[in-house]
C-alpha cells in the first residue's frame, strides 16, 4: 500500500512542509528587504533554505524547507523510476532510471551552498526526463496527458529562461506555477497511466502498426 502511493505520500508531505516553512519565514525579499513574512509573488522557494532571512533575522523555516525538499526529491525520483517500468524502450527506460536516481541527489543539493549549480543540473535532468516521457506520451491515446506534458515543458522552459535573463519579479511567480504544473502532471502520469498505454510502441520508439488479415 505504502509502495503504491509512495509518490503521492512524498509529494503531499513535501507540500505540507513547504507551506509550513512559508508560514514561519520571518520576511524580506529581493524586491523589499523589509517585507514581513513569505510573499508568494515576491519570494523564491530558495529563500526558505537560508540560515537567515533576507531581512536579517534568524530563519526558522529552513529545517521545514530542507525536510520538505527531501521528500520532494525522493517522490520525483521514484516517479521517474516507476515510469521507466511502463515504457518498453530500454534506452528510454535506462535514461529515466538514471534521471530518477540522480534527481534525488541533485534536487536535495539545491538546499546547499551549491544551489545555483544544482538548480541547473536538476532542472536539466528533470527536463530530460519529462522530454522522454512526453515523446512516448505523444504516441499514446492519452490526449489529456499529451496536452499536459507540452504545457508543462513550455512552462518549465519559460521559467528557466526567466532565471537566465534575471527577470526576478516574474520568475518568483512562474517558479510556483511551474512547480504546481509539474507536480500535478507527475501525479497524473504516476496514477493514471499503465504499461498498457505504451505496449503498442516498439522498443525503438515506433508505433506497432496493426495488420489486416
Amino acid at each position: 500500500m505504502i509502495k503504491k502511493y509512495s509518490v503521492l505520500i512524498c509529494v503531499v508531505i513535501s507540500v505540507i512542509l513547504i507551506v509550513i516553512a512559508t508560514l514561519v519565514y520571518p520576511g524580506g525579499s529581493l524586491l523589499d528587504k523589509n517585507s514581513v513574512g513569505f510573499e508568494w509573488s515576491k519570494n523564491f522557494i530558495s529563500n526558505l533554505f537560508e540560515s537567515k532571512a533576507i531581512n536579517g533575522l534568524e530563519n526558522p523555516s529552513r529545517i521545514w524547507a530542507i525536510i520538505g525538499m527531501a521528500f520532494h526529491s525522493v517522490g520525483y525520483g521514484i516517479f521517474f523510476i516507476n515510469m521507466a517500468k511502463k515504457i518498453s524502450s530500454r534506452h528510454a527506460a535506462t535514461i529515466l532510471k538514471l534521471v530518477g536516481a540522480f534527481n534525488i541527489l541533485f534536487n536535495f543539493l539545491i538546499v546547499t551552498p551549491l544551489h545555483d549549480i544544482m538548480v541547473t543540473i536538476s532542472s536539466t535532468l528533470s527536463l530530460l526526463g519529462l522530454f522522454y516521457i512526453t515523446v512516448f506520451i505523444l504516441m499514446t491515446k492519452r490526449h489529456v496527458f499529451k496536452f499536459s506534458c507540452i504545457i508543462c515543458l513550455l512552462t518549465f522552459y519559460y521559467t528557466l529562461f526567466l532565471y537566465g535573463s534575471g527577470n526576478w519579479g516574474l520568475l518568483a511567480i512562474m517558479q510556483k506555477i511551474s512547480f504546481i504544473c509539474s507536480m500535478l502532471l507527475i501525479l497524473g502520469l504516476e496514477y493514471f497511466t499503465t504499461r498498457e498505454d505504451f505496449k503498442h510502441i516498439k522498443p525503438d520508439g515506433q508505433k506497432i502498426q496493426a495488420t489486416n488479415r
